[in-house]
């Protein structure tokens, strides 16, 4: 189960790349069809006819990260519980509370475009928080200690 929640904390922060690279990818087919001579405006978004090399981005990233990155961050903390890796359930909750904040700059980004530098930044925090959580599960798990019932328990004398 130390796998799995491993995994789980790596595709969190594998997440934050492919959002980045989609969001960029998006932007930069956008400034090129401007450059180029295209327009954008509420008629074009409106419409769709902003069409361009790149602005598939855009909604991918939006349901990417409102979708697939949620599911995964909340897989990762009931993973958590089973894991047994040390500080796993709070890194996992963490990874959860981010992804929580992440999705509502990015739903309201769009009513005050501030909000977008702090989703740029939230995100590189997340993918860091991702990151110290799957190198948890390589922590050695604390010995329990035994107790006198245990070794009757066992047939020991």
């Amino acid at each position: 189960m130390r796998s799995v929640y491993r995994v789980l904390a790596y595709l969190v922060a594998l997440e934050v790349v492919i959002q980045t690279a989609l969001i960029a990818f998006a932007f930069f087919g956008l400034r090129k069809w401007i450059a180029d001579g295209g327009v954008l405006d509420a008629a074009a978004i409106r419409n769709h006819t902003a069409t361009y090399t790149g602005a598939e981005g855009i909604t991918v990233h939006g349901v990417n990260g409102q979708m697939i990155v949620p599911v995964i961050a909340v897989l990762l903390l009931v993973a958590s519980f089973f894991a047994k890796v040390p500080g796993g359930v709070l890194w996992a909750a963490i990874t959860v509370v981010t992804v929580v904040v992440q999705v509502l700059l990015g739903i309201f980004g769009s009513a005050a475009a501030g909000l977008g530098v702090l989703h740029g930044v939230v995100a590189i925090g997340l993918f860091v928080i991702a990151v110290i959580a799957a190198r948890r599960a390589d922590a050695p798990v604390p010995a329990e200690p035994e107790t006198p019932t245990s070794h009757h328990a066992a047939g020991i004398a």
